[in-house]
């Protein structure tokens, strides 16, 4: 299991500003996703088919839109797919959402390591 902070809405499609200013942010939610699941020892997955991940988010309110976090993991899966070394088009993403919490984060399991 990887936990991650709850993606920043700069990782929001829905905003408008110049890549200059949110290219640094992407580049940081992606390497922090790497040594998230560098750290977490997931294993080795096979070199074809998909691999099921399940993000559950826990917002700290009831004001994310829920359509639009799946958006903002983008600079994470890439991150986590460095780390596994695997293409993350192999992702087979499921996604859950909780009640808002304190710690807000975004919790992501994956499945078809082999250990």
């Amino acid at each position: 299991m990887i936990e991650l902070p709850f993606p920043s809405s700069d990782l929001s499609g829905n905003q408008r500003k110049d890549w200059y200013k949110i290219a640094p942010i992407i580049k940081a939610h992606r390497e922090l996703a790497r040594e998230a699941a560098k750290a977490a020892d997931l294993g080795t997955f096979p070199g074809t088919g998909d691999i099921r991940v399940v993000a559950t988010f826990y917002p700290p309110d009831r004001r994310s839109d829920r359509v639009n976090l799946p958006n903002r993991m983008k600079p994470y899966w890439d991150g986590i797919a460095d780390a596994l070394k695997v293409n993350d088009r192999r992702f087979l993403p499921a996604y859950y959402f909780a009640e808002p919490v304190k710690n807000a984060r975004v919790v992501i399991s994956i499945e078809g390591a082999s250990v």
